[in-house]
Parts: C-alpha cells; structure tokens; sequence
C-alpha cells in the first residue's frame, strides 16, 4: 500500500497517543520521564479538532475519543477509517498500546486494497490483540 497518512488520537495528547508516536510523585510516578519523551516527540500537544491535515487512517486510544472523532469528522469527500483500541491512561498500558497500534498500522499497510481488507485485518488484529476494535468509515 502506498504510503499512509495516520493520526493516533487520545484524550490528554500526553501519554497513550506519544508513546505510540514514539514507538514507529514527579520522579517516582514517571511524569518526568513521561514528560521529557514527550518534549523530544512533539513540540507542543496537538489539538485533533484543530488539525486540517487529512488522513487514510485514525486510530483513537479511548472509545469517548473515538466518538468525538466521528461527530467532529461528519461531513466531505475524503473517507478515512476510524479505528478505536480502548488503552488505559497509564504508562505501562501505554507501552503495550504502542506495540498493538504498530502491529495493527504494519497489518494495515500491508494491505494493497484497505478498503476491501480492513474487516478481516481488523478480526485478526482483535484475535491477536485480545481486545474489541471499533470501526467505522467517516467521510470529511
């Protein structure tokens, strides 16, 4: 499949969504950490409502996210499927989300006709990942 245009969206831009950008008590809890990877990622959060760019594929880290994502995204020509992974808010799940959303986007870009295959990437993807996946097209 041609190159991609892929956005991973969660509800705080701080953790779940950085690590998976990172991946392709202040000292005690992480937030340092959390936040100086975060810096070196980005220059600054980015607000999806905000942003113009269009993309083949969203993936959302949290099924209220997701939701806003469609309501947000109702109207256009450019089709775009939406994907929900529910990943908690938490640096370890974090780390695990960032695996299971480069595993599934490597399954997707695999694909030569995504529109023909996502329903069976995705049924793989939920055999292997163990969790329920939200999907739908959005045109915008």
């Amino acid at each position: 499949m041609p190159d991609l245009r892929i956005a991973v969206v969660c509800s705080s831009n701080q953790n779940r969504s950085m690590e998976a950008h990172s991946f392709m008590s202040y000292t005690q809890n992480g937030i340092l950490h959390m936040l100086d990877r975060n810096r070196r990622i980005k220059q600054k959060p980015e607000r999806w409502q905000a942003c113009k760019d269009k993309f083949e594929v969203v993936i959302s880290c949290e099924e209220r996210v997701y939701d806003q994502i469609i309501e947000e995204k109702k109207t256009g020509d450019h089709h775009c499927h939406i994907i929900n992974i529910d990943i908690q808010d938490n640096h370890e799940e974090a780390t695990i989300g960032a695996f299971m959303i480069c595993d599934l986007i490597t399954m997707i870009q695999d694909s030569d006709d995504l529109d023909n295959d996502i329903d069976e990437i995705l049924q793989e993807f939920e055999t292997r990942a163990k969790r329920t996946i939200l999907h739908t097209v959005s045109f915008y």
